[in-house]
């Protein structure tokens, strides 16, 4: 049963990826070709960890673009795990994220949920990178804010500060949807804002392509399918 009263919204501001992109189908697929060409074997989960691990450490660090970041943890990856990338593949890897697939019920789910909210995203991406998502996810957000925009990456609250600056709803008609407690719940919290967890990895173990984190989101459903007809009854 949720504990959430919809009516008491106007606006859903979403994470991105992980939530309506599948980053992690994206990410394994971005380091299969450079994986195969020199060897190396590992599970998905501990590949996911550990590029987790060097993505976060960059994003937490003076502000680089997103193919920077992309960039890095490729190199950070590839020496924990003892093989070189070339620079081609390194620059690939970086431009990979307008490859990265959308769940296969995020489209439908922003559109239903644009018939009764406004509609934002708080992504930690460059402009032109999470344009080529926002293609694939085939709705028209009312607020985007990138970590391009903000020079900084979730959870730094100062990413949710500039989503507040530019939503024209109180903040307490925000409700945040998202998959990683790290990047999102926490802050969101911390900010004061009612959550969902979109819970993708449910009946997985582990965090994935996120550290791992603790938080107490509001409400807990397995995708955005879910999601869109509990908050749309």
């Amino acid at each position: 049963m949720t504990t959430i009263d919809f009516g008491a919204f106007d606006a859903l501001t979403f994470d991105c990826y992980g939530t309506l992109i599948d980053w992690e189908t994206g990410i394994l697929a971005g380091l299969a070709p450079v994986l195969a060409r020199t060897g190396v074997q590992r599970s998905d989960d501990e590949l996911l960890e550990v590029y987790a691990k060097h993505e976060a450490a960059l994003e937490g660090g003076p502000y680089l673009t997103y193919r920077e970041v992309l960039a890095g943890s490729l190199r950070g990856l590839a020496e924990d795990l003892d093989f070189t990338p070339s620079d081609d593949e390194v620059a690939t890897f970086a431009g990979s994220v307008v490859d990265w697939p959308a769940f296969a019920d995020s489209a439908d789910a922003l559109a239903q949920l644009k018939q009764r909210f406004r509609l934002g995203v708080i992504t930690n991406c460059d402009d032109d990178l999470f344009a080529g998502s926002n293609a694939r996810l085939g709705v028209e957000f009312d607020w985007i804010v990138t970590a391009q925009q903000a020079k900084s990456y979730k959870p730094s609250l100062h990413n949710f500060d500039v989503a507040f600056d530019r939503i024209d709803v109180p903040r307490e008609r925000i409700l945040h949807v998202a998959q990683s407690l790290f990047h999102d719940h926490v802050p969101a919290k911390q900010a004061g804002l009612t959550s969902v967890w979109i819970d993708r990895r449910h009946g997985r173990e582990g965090f994935g392509a996120t550290p791992a984190a603790e938080a107490t989101p509001d409400l807990v459903v397995p995708d955005m399918k879910s999601f869109a007809e509990l908050a749309t009854a």
